[in-house]
């Protein structure tokens, strides 16, 4: 049961449809009715997107290109370009400005914004998000999805509900029927293991978790129970976060063909720790507060080793790569990254009051 509060909250999730192909494709007329994808062209690469031409063949992102082009032999990938994509989010941004400057911004392609107390279209969620999307088409000639609800967590389920070039509103009447039925893997943090896991125990939708408790819920997932469980009646309290504060700096990269020895690691690792260095000069305001190892394994299958440290050194990431790799088992090596954790900044307040005491 939502409260009065939380019932009069207007929160839009604005998704960009398949943002990078759709770029692509406006961009290029050539490639709007073909199966395109955007990635890498390497023989290790892998699909950051697809249109939705390439989607009815199964592709999907993160499928690695050879499987790709198993599955649609005429696939054209082509290269991403970043830099187009960041300038076209930030003219995304300034339509959203227009309507309201509580905007949260998941990525490139996504936002929340909350529209509660905007006067525009009669204070109508409904209009103003129907509006933002001709906006962006007219302007940018690029389509986009919204879902409209009390809340960022019913925002966001329901801005998938009629994609592409659609949208759904989720009304606070309607919130306790929406969720019922939803099915668990459409709750974000829960991935395919949880799924898995939740389903195993017989929890499959939102309406078994209302007819369990939290205090079983933890014995599957842990510090997740409550919130699982305040999701499943549709009640999220979270207020948009309109500044975002980077909480970690990493670098990867796949190698061309796969790797075994620690010697071809170490080689691999001293050059990604010198383009970690120069991108930390960017942050250089930042306190770290720890290091990390990635490393993906031939089967895909990967692991991580971190500590806590308050500086960057080449010698510890040394030190985390040799423990990662005592779990590799006689697989070769995929890939291999490297990241560091910023220590959290404390607000103008909380630095007030450390002055005061």
């Amino acid at each position: 049961m939502l409260t009065e509060n939380q019932s009069r909250r207007k929160i839009i999730h604005i998704d960009m449809d398949c943002f990078y192909a759709a770029v692509e494709m406006r961009d290029n007329p050539e490639l709007r009715h073909v199966p395109i994808a955007v990635g890498g062209n390497g023989p290790r690469s892998v699909l950051c997107t697809c249109n939705y031409k390439a989607r009815e063949f199964g592709i999907r992102a993160a499928m690695p290109n050879a499987r790709a082009k198993a599955l649609c032999p005429e696939l054209i990938i082509v290269d991403g370009r970043m830099s187009v994509y960041q300038q076209v989010s930030q003219e995304i941004r300034a339509i959203f400005l227009r309507y309201t400057d509580l905007i949260e911004p998941l990525s490139l392609d996504e936002a929340y914004l909350d529209v509660t107390d905007s006067p525009l279209f009669y204070g109508s969620a409904t209009l103003i998000a129907e509006q933002i999307r001709h906006d962006i088409f007219n302007e940018l000639n690029l389509t986009a999805s919204a879902g409209i609800a009390p809340n960022k967590f019913i925002a966001k389920i329901a801005s998938d509900e009629n994609k592409p070039n659609g949208q759904c509103v989720v009304s606070p009447d309607k919130v306790s029927a929406f969720v019922a039925q939803l099915a668990l893997k459409k709750i974000p943090g829960i991935g395919p293991k949880t799924s898995e896991k939740l389903k195993a125990y017989g929890f499959e939708s939102c309406a078994d978790v209302r007819a369990s408790s939290v205090a079983k819920l933890q014995t599957i997932v842990g510090k997740f129970a409550t919130a699982l469980y305040q999701r499943s009646f549709g009640i999220d309290d979270r207020a948009l976060e309109t500044q975002r504060v980077r909480k970690s700096l990493a670098i990867e990269t796949t190698m061309a063909e796969d790797i075994d020895t620690i010697e071809q690691c170490q080689t691999i690792l001293m050059s990604l720790f010198t383009k970690l260095k120069l991108r930390l000069e960017k942050h250089h305001d930042r306190e770290i507060s720890k290091q990390t190892v990635k490393i993906k394994f031939a089967d895909f299958q990967q692991t991580t080793v971190d500590i806590q440290s308050s500086d960057c050194h080449e010698a510890v990431f040394i030190t985390l790569l040799e423990k990662a790799m005592t779990r590799a088992n006689n697989r070769k090596v995929r890939l291999i990254g490297l990241s560091l954790g910023f220590a959290e900044q404390q607000s103008d307040t909380q630095q007030s009051q450390l002055v005061l005491f």
